[in-house]
């Protein structure tokens, strides 16, 4: 019977560098919900959630 090469895992590091990936893509896109929501007014420079 033939040996049947696994797939690799990937390292720690690997995974890490993944879940990262995949979180700033998440708080990106709720990022932009967020300012597509509450518009911020033209002559304001604070952030929101400022004063």
């Amino acid at each position: 019977m033939p040996a049947v090469p696994l797939p690799q895992q990937p390292s720690r590091e690997e995974r890490l560098a993944a879940k990262l990936r995949e979180n700033l893509r998440r708080r990106k896109a709720q990022a932009r919900a967020i300012d597509q929501d509450a518009p911020v007014p033209a002559g304001s420079n604070a952030a929101p959630g400022e004063e």
